[in-house]
């Protein structure tokens, strides 16, 4: 936690995909200002134009760690995205965040424990064949067991966030 100034929070997520994701982005730091955070956007970033392909999502994961790494905390959006479960990359930051000694607050729609949501026979197996965890958490246990919270909406997790870093700061 920062000593002085605005504590800086990374916005994890898939919205950075989103048709309106420059919107979306202005919104979700908007959120954090209220709070009395500084929000950390992606899209904040200055990626240089001309690069290849793959030298340019280097270069965006490079920064993103970075921009990771300057943060005081992680607010992650942790909705199914393209399927049953979060986003892959808004994993990846999560889990790097944990790695870095960084606290992560996660929002997502509740809908109980995976095993609840997530379509499975009665045997607990999915279309696939494979086991769902039964450990009656609302995602992962890499992801659950390693959150400071979560919450129900990002207007909810930016609250709640703040409460929490003004509780582990001793404010």
């Amino acid at each position: 936690m920062r000593a002085a100034g605005q504590p800086k929070v990374y916005l994890a997520g898939f919205d950075v995909f989103r048709e309106d994701a420059v919107e979306r982005g202005e919104y979700l730091k908007r959120l954090c200002r209220d709070q009395g955070l500084e929000g950390l956007y992606p899209f904040d970033n200055e990626v240089p134009e001309g690069l290849a392909p793959a030298e340019r999502a280097a270069r965006i994961c490079q920064l993103n760690l970075a921009m990771i790494r300057g943060a005081d905390a992680v607010l992650a959006n942790l909705n199914p995205f393209r399927g049953f479960e979060p986003d892959s990359g808004s994993a990846f930051e999560v889990g790097a965040a944990v790695a870095m000694g960084k606290p992560v607050w996660a929002y997502f729609q509740p809908q109980g424990s995976m095993r609840q949501w997530m379509p499975g026979d009665e045997a607990g197996r999915d279309a696939e064949g494979y086991f769902i965890e039964d450990f009656g958490l609302p995602r992962n246990l890499m992801l659950a067991c390693s959150w400071a919270g979560c919450s129900a909406s990002v207007e909810e997790g930016v609250a709640a966030l703040r409460h929490y870093l003004d509780g582990a700061s001793g404010a």
